[in-house]
């Protein structure tokens, strides 16, 4: 035995509605939800279908006080049904004109390019230029190392690495004198220790490379 099928959406906002034509009276939310199961739509789904009515503009919604009542008449729905129509009829026309215009906008648009020999030989010639452009951009991108600003960006690199090389070393010197005056009687230790990190005798401030203009 198959299960009843529930109520759609629209059969219970018609439910809903043949409650307030049939009594032409106020509401409060909880009295829906006590008649709305007379007519088939459960208690839970009471306040989401009267507000899905308030929002098409079928049922009326006020506060007086401190509650809210809902109300809709038989002749107000029909005057807002008929507002809806005159609306949608509104927009069907602009929709309308608006499709008008695009289609004589599209061939204004076509005039001058109908298909021709001359246009077809156009085309292709400028198929032709684009490949060539994008050929010579690549080229140029094989030579990009040579680009003057990059060269010169490239020598100010290398004068801040020489300066910074030249700084360390000298702080090498440095730390080498202090050590020496500090801890004369370690000097065969500190010897080995530089050996071994590397400082040898023949470290010395590096020379600045000539770069060619």
């Amino acid at each position: 035995m198959s299960k009843k099928r529930g109520l759609s959406l629209e059969e219970k906002r018609e439910k809903m509605l043949q409650i307030f034509y049939e009594s032409q009276d106020f509401f409060l939310l909880k009295e829906l939800e006590k008649l709305g199961p007379r007519k088939g739509v459960i208690t839970q789904s009471v306040k989401d279908v009267v507000q899905s009515l308030v929002d098409d503009d079928l049922v009326s919604k006020d506060k007086i006080g401190t509650s809210v009542y809902f109300w809709s008449l038989p002749s107000c729905a029909g005057n807002q049904l008929r507002n809806v129509y005159r609306k949608l009829e509104s927009d069907v026309q602009s929709s309308e004109r608006r499709l008008v215009e695009l289609a004589d906008q599209c061939n204004a648009l076509k005039k001058g390019r109908e298909e021709s020999n001359e246009r077809e030989e156009a085309l292709s010639n400028l198929k032709k230029v684009e490949e060539k452009y994008n050929e010579l951009k690549d080229e140029m991108a094989e030579y990009a190392d040579n680009d003057p600003a990059a060269f010169e960006a490239m020598r100010d690199a290398i004068s801040v690495a020489h300066a910074a090389a030249n700084r360390w070393t000298d702080n090498i010197f440095t730390l080498r004198q202090w050590c020496s005056n500090n801890f004369p009687e370690a000097k065969e230790q500190l010897e080995h220790m530089y050996q071994e990190v590397g400082i040898t005798d023949d470290l010395d401030y590096l020379e600045m490379p000539t770069v060619g203009n």
